[in-house]
């Protein structure tokens, strides 16, 4: 029996610009950070008392004889690449929904691909796990995903990620005092929206908008090392990040009509109103959840008028995906 556990993330700047159409030919950059929340797999191979092969749980259960009949599509296509011919049992838990923004989808399929790999007795490198989860999401599966989120899951912790060049993706740990980083925390504000949606639909528009969105994607890559700098710089300065975000989530919500809606702007003005500085909702776009920065003393009047939206508290984590549970299983 193998147990993975993989966190979500939480991407500050520079989205949009991990998608390969973009990166191979200008590069790209993201900073973000992978939290408290996590992604849950246990998995084993089934013993074979069963009248199916396959056991596969997660919102649906599947217990099917031939890989080509599971449904769960990350499921099949992790099982194909990697020739598992054995039968499984896979249970999936999360402490998040699915299609919220914080990278759910690659952070299934990267403590999948771990998990397959320890019971074949294969320790893989992170890079090597991202390089596959991107792999099956991006080649196998045909969706239309970026790259930061394979890599976030895969390393964790709080880091500025490059895109493009020989290596496709370079991970730069952003070095900062604890007492810092916990300043930079202080200021973060986590809500669910309610309501998720199909990220790949909304990135394939974006996708398809490039072209004619050079000028947008080249600043948001550029307010990555603007946000570590005041990061970096004094604590008096910190405000000027909440700045940097809405400006930020001013160009994102332009990129395609499907970013933003009446209901999230309702949201967003509204902790505006309330005092935070700026904000952002998560992921492509569209619904999950939304990020907002404020200085400690005005996130109970947010909280207040947010109160029919879940607060989510958090923290930073760094130790990426991990195998927290390896038993022996007798062979049959």
């Amino acid at each position: 029996m193998i147990i993975t556990r993989t966190p979500f993330r939480i991407s500050f700047f520079g989205g949009g610009t991990d998608y390969p159409q973009w990166y191979e030919e200008h590069g790209g950059t993201v900073l973000s950070t992978t939290i408290n929340k996590y992604c849950y797999i246990s998995c084993r191979y089934l013993p074979p008392f069963f009248p199916y092969k396959y056991r596969i749980r997660y919102t649906s259960r599947e217990e099917i004889n031939q890989i080509s009949e599971i449904k769960h599509p990350s499921v099949k296509e992790c099982l194909n690449f990697l020739e598992i011919d054995r039968g499984i049992e896979m249970v999936h838990t999360s402490d998040i929904p699915a299609r919220s923004g914080v990278g759910s989808s690659s952070a299934f399929t990267v403590g999948f691909l771990s998990a397959l790999n320890a019971l074949k007795g294969k320790m893989v490198t992170q890079r090597a796990l991202a390089r596959d989860a991107i792999h099956v999401e991006q080649k196998l599966l045909k969706e239309n995903v970026g790259s930061q989120d394979q890599v976030a899951a895969a390393f964790g912790g709080f880091n500025k990620i490059d895109f493009g060049g020989n290596r496709n993706f370079y991970v730069q740990p952003i070095t900062i005092s604890q007492e810092k980083l916990d300043l930079f925390q202080s200021h973060l504000m986590l809500f669910f929206t309610g309501f998720s949606r199909t990220a790949s639909d909304i990135a394939k528009k974006q996708i398809a908008s490039i072209s004619s969105k050079k000028s947008e994607l080249r600043i948001m890559k550029e307010m990555v090392n603007e946000a570590i700098s005041l990061i970096n710089g004094k604590d008096s300065g910190i405000m000027e990040i909440g700045k940097l975000l809405h400006e930020s989530w001013n160009i994102k919500k332009n990129l395609t009509d499907l970013i933003s809606n009446s209901k999230i702007e309702e949201i967003y003005d509204t902790a505006i109103g309330a005092g935070a500085k700026g904000g952002k909702l998560l992921g492509a776009g569209g619904g999950g959840f939304i990020l907002f920065f404020a200085s400690p003393e005005v996130q109970p009047v947010i909280k207040e008028k947010l109160k029919d939206l879940l607060y989510v508290p958090f923290g930073f984590e760094n130790l990426g995906s991990q195998i927290i549970m390896y038993a022996t299983q007798d062979l049959y």
